[in-house]
């Protein structure tokens, strides 16, 4: 039976074929656009002073349904920004999170914080879109890609002045994103077969990484009360989605994570 993640990446893998722009072109015009905000590097400078908060405009889930399908991107980008978010994160996948890169577009201008695209990149023009579109990080989920797609796509996002979040779930995953250079790594603690979070993944794989990784843990953060065990773990940021979009403070929500200390 299908996974979540099978139909997910077999819809963007359709796209991918059928879509017949030259990359030579795209590269071309990304690497016309201006200077990305610096997405890691504010991570690991926030993290100096708190757990720094990427704080996503999400509409809606394949596990959840609809969390908050009329939202305005701008006007929930800038009260994450208000709150204090380090980051943003906006999803442009349409049928399956209900995204679109306007969303994107809109976020972004309303805030001078970085913006990740948080989509399914499985193809280099899919890294060249990213930028187009003006964000400034790119995310790529391992376990979606092998390891010459992996390579070739972490490398394409580096040449473009992209940060590329590099998405693991457990250790073996992990090797795979060190092996291509990766220095900015998200552990998600959602399982992409089941969708069911593990809150001590996090803290597990992150045992295994070396030093001079900016560490992200993503998945099952829902208060204030999740961070410390993950601080401890060592990471510098978290990236939580359903708790602060579906809040009605969503400034006063990512306030309060960002309050947390170690």
């Amino acid at each position: 039976m299908a996974t979540y993640l099978d139909r997910i990446l077999a819809a963007h893998r359709a796209a991918a074929a059928a879509d017949e722009r030259s990359l030579a072109d795209l590269i071309e015009a990304a690497h016309s656009i201006a200077t990305p905000r610096g997405f890691a590097a504010a991570l690991a400078d926030a993290a100096t002073a708190g757990v720094a908060v990427i704080a996503e405009v999400k509409r809606r889930s394949p596990s959840k349904g609809d969390l908050a399908v009329a939202l305005d991107p701008a006007v929930m980008g800038a009260a994450y920004a208000a709150g204090g978010a380090t980051c943003l994160s906006v999803l442009t996948d349409a049928e399956f999170f209900g995204g679109s890169v306007p969303d994107l577009r809109a976020a972004r201008d309303a805030v001078t914080v970085p913006v990740l695209r948080k989509d399914f990149t499985v193809d280099l023009r899919d890294v060249c879109d990213t930028r187009l579109m003006g964000a400034d990080a790119a995310l790529l989920i391992v376990a979606a890609l092998d390891d010459s797609e992996l390579a070739s796509m972490h490398g394409l996002a580096v040449e473009l002045g992209l940060d590329a979040l590099v998405e693991v779930h457990d250790e073996h995953e992990l090797e795979r994103a060190l092996a291509v250079g990766a220095t900015l790594v998200g552990v998600n603690q959602r399982d992409l077969v089941s969708f069911e979070v593990d809150t001590d993944r996090a803290a597990r794989v992150a045992a295994a990484m070396p030093p001079g990784i900016v560490r992200v843990a993503e998945s099952g953060i829902s208060s204030p009360r999740d961070l410390p065990a993950l601080i401890a773990a060592g990471f510098h940021a978290v990236l939580v989605g359903e708790s602060v979009v579906t809040s009605r403070d969503p400034a006063a929500s990512v306030a309060a994570l960002r309050a947390v200390r170690g």
